[in-house]
């Protein structure tokens, strides 16, 4: 494993106090003007401003990175996603531009229940070589860390076997990976017993295979119900699980109280939450995740991001990547979107899709900031002002990114050998 040493850097290290921050702490980005990190063995291992010590530089240093100035920061921690299917939906994409609703669709059996009929017919292999091939563009962009939730399989054999592709992935990328069982994603109304089904049989088979998994639902019209949530939530605590909730996305049900009274780690989406349950939400120690590509995909209908900081909430931004509500692996679009659309400033964007999502996923001590001893998960930069990351939009992404202490992606030019090359053109 490489041994890297990078100089000459404005460091972002989202270093500060531990736990989830909230209101002015979102903004202190804890950031080293100009100084280094070394990496060993896959973890950051000095850091500190100006030039490394003497004995940091000269002992046995693989790759010397001189950052010009540029901006180095953890990866990005993407706390919310789909990533793993099968097929396509660029036909309800189409239909939609004629007019055609996402609950439309659904109802209609396309939607969620289209990738459920083509992740049904995929091996476990084609789940994960498909996964892969997503997991990398995500690295490229700057991710380091992913959830990926199943939910496209609505059986017990093929929700395990989507889990079980997202965990042969894991093995083979260097980001770090979490799953989630996500069984209450959609109802199968070919399956009259399919809500009993997923309470009573197929989460008790997921956890006995994957033991303490979080246990997400979908509450939302045409979907799971709140009665049918909290019953499998009831189920789901009896059996270890902790919880995440789908909430408030097109209508509010109620659930959003619901899951803070069942100590849920998150309520995602939060379009259509009521205020009332928006500030209980942020007095709570439950996180809020919100979605803004979802919504610049579907509808403009944008999550309360702003005001739920100004109440004091925990917040989260994530992709959530999928092949039919926010097809995009970009996390700095995520940002871009947060800043224009719900109201946060670029520091926020920044804390919010990296520690504060690590301390959502309980990695806290292992990536979403740098320090010595953390996971080695970084990335470099094409800018020396990192709210340039939020002003900035569709670009190529950062110069080099660094996950698990290995060089995955690298756009970088080297300066010097470029003016030589120059100086040549000029001899000749």
């Amino acid at each position: 494993m490489a041994t890297i040493l990078i100089t000459n850097a404005r460091i972002v290290t989202l270093r500060g106090a531990a736990g989830p921050r909230r209101g002015s702490a979102l903004r202190d980005l804890g950031v080293i003007d100009n100084g280094y990190v070394r990496v060993d063995h896959g973890r950051i291992t000095a850091m500190g401003p100006g030039e490394p010590p003497k004995a940091v530089a000269d002992d046995a240093v693989g790759d010397l990175i001189d950052a010009g100035g540029s901006v180095l920061m953890p990866a990005f921690v993407d706390c919310h996603t789909h990533a793993c299917w099968a097929g396509s939906r660029v036909d309800e994409f189409e239909r939609s531009l004629a007019g055609a609703t996402y609950l439309e669709l659904l109802r209609q059996g396309g939607g969620i229940m289209s990738t459920v009929r083509a992740v049904r017919a995929a091996g476990e292999e084609e789940l994960a070589v498909d996964l892969l091939r997503r997991l990398a563009g995500m690295a490229a962009l700057g991710t380091g860390c992913v959830e990926i939730k199943s939910g496209y399989g609505l059986t017990t054999t093929d929700e395990l076997k989507m889990l079980r592709a997202i965990h042969a992935a894991s093995l083979m990328v260097p980001q770090t990976i979490v799953g989630t069982f996500l069984g209450a994603h959609a109802i199968d109304h070919a399956n009259p017993r399919f809500v009993e089904e997923v309470i009573n049989e197929t989460l008790p088979a997921v956890v006995q295979e994957f033991p303490e998994i979080v246990c997400d639902a979908y509450c939302e019209e045409g979907a799971w119900s709140r009665d049918d949530t909290v019953r499998l939530f009831e189920a789901a605590i009896e059996l270890g699980c902790p919880l995440r909730v789908h909430a408030d996305q097109f209508h509010s049900l109620g659930m959003t109280r619901i899951a803070i009274e069942m100590g849920a780690v998150s309520v995602d989406h939060l379009e259509a939450s009521s205020a009332g349950d928006l500030q209980l939400l942020a007095e709570s120690s439950t996180f809020g995740v919100v979605l803004p590509c979802c919504a610049f995909h579907l509808n403009d209908a944008y999550p309360p991001g702003r005001q739920f900081i100004d109440a004091g909430g925990a917040l989260a931004i994530a992709t959530n990547y999928n092949p039919g509500s926010a097809p995009t692996p970009s996390m700095p679009f995520t940002i871009a979107l947060a800043c224009r659309r719900l109201g946060l400033t670029p520091a926020e964007a920044i804390t919010c899709s990296t520690y504060n999502p690590a301390c959502l996923l309980g990695l806290q001590e292992e990536v979403g900031s740098i320090a010595v001893g953390r996971v080695a998960n970084l990335q470099l930069l094409d800018a020396s002002d990192e709210r340039e990351l939020a002003y900035e939009f569709a670009t190529a992404g950062p110069l080099l990114v660094i996950l698990s202490g290995e060089l995955i992606h690298s756009r970088a030019v080297d300066l010097g050998e470029a003016e030589a090359d120059e100086e040549e053109d000029e001899e000749a």
